[in-house]
């Protein structure tokens, strides 16, 4: 067994924050990535504020052995309600940033493209100065399905890619890594403005070349921001952690990924997808980029 380092610890949430948060998410029936994968990073979110919400769930379609999402072959139809209600919530939490992201739903033909667009559009009409990340599925390879999410415009794009190409098998068994990779570059053709994003898990046995070679290959996509954390086993039924990554390598990956260009890398051991996700707004104006007319043809 390995033993979690003090790295790793986390300040006790103030849960009155935090509650007032989960009262916001119960009064209008919604689910958050935060409750639903168990992350470690909820205390410090809610206290701010703040919260990743799951559409289209909380069931998911694939059974990753990392994830603590429920995992259902036949989730539930989808909620025409869901986009105003997650749009009430954003009002009511006055979110700067918003970052919506949503299981697989591989039962359905466009993969829940078009509730991510209902919920965008949305969330634009109640909180028109709240900017809006996305963090989507791989939508099997449907690009007119991603088409739709990028033609409602949020800002940033995040898919991950999670691990290692060697390591996909094992623990992204569902998924395809140069799919991953494809779905980053066809957005960045069909938007060239859009801001990309993706992140990785790290603990799983990769090594320090696998990882600096995808940091590689997000950037042959022009991938602009990356976020590298911890694999934090969720239960003994999950996949176990093969080692834990010290302060100093985070930091020694970070510095990597500024020299390939990223315009932002977020690594550390309690870094998630989302994490500190708001300072975005601060990168959109420090690289400005003008909207144009979306493609519709890739190259």
């Amino acid at each position: 067994m390995v033993v979690k380092p003090e790295w790793l610890r986390v300040k006790a949430p103030q849960w009155e924050r935090v509650g007032k948060v989960k009262d916001v998410l119960r009064d209008l029936g919604l689910n958050t990535v935060c409750e639903e994968a168990s992350c470690p990073n909820i205390g410090e979110c809610f206290n701010a504020g703040t919260a990743t919400f799951l559409i289209m769930g909380p069931a998911c379609t694939r059974a990753c052995p990392y994830c603590d999402i429920d995992f259902e072959k036949k989730p539930k139809p989808l909620d025409p309600t869901e986009p105003e209600r997650l749009a009430e919530a954003v009002r009511r939490m006055r979110l700067n940033h918003v970052v919506v992201t949503s299981v697989n739903r591989d039962d359905l033909p466009d993969g829940g493209a078009a509730q991510f667009d209902r919920c965008i559009r949305a969330i634009r009409s109640a909180s028109p100065g709240t900017t809006i990340e996305v963090l989507i599925p791989d939508l099997c390879a449907n690009w007119d399905a991603l088409k739709i999410i990028v033609q409602a415009n949020p800002e940033v794009l995040n898919h991950n890619t999670e691990t290692v190409p060697r390591l996909y098998r094992r623990v992204r068994p569902q998924g395809d890594y140069g799919r991953s990779l494809d779905l980053l570059q066809r957005t960045r053709q069909l938007a060239p403005w859009m801001y990309t994003k993706s992140g990785i898990m790290v603990g799983l046995g990769e090594t320090d070349q696998e990882v600096r070679q995808v940091m590689q290959d997000l950037r042959s996509v022009d991938c602009d921001i990356l976020t590298i954390g911890q694999y934090l086993q969720p239960s003994q039924k999950h996949l176990a952690v093969q080692n834990f990554i010290t302060p100093e390598q985070f930091d020694a990956w970070q510095h990597y990924g500024e020299s390939l260009g990223f315009l932002q890398v977020v690594s550390s051991p309690l870094t998630r997808s989302s994490y500190h996700a708001e300072q975005v707004r601060a990168l959109m104006e420090r690289y400005p980029r003008e909207v144009g007319i979306m493609s519709y043809k890739f190259s």
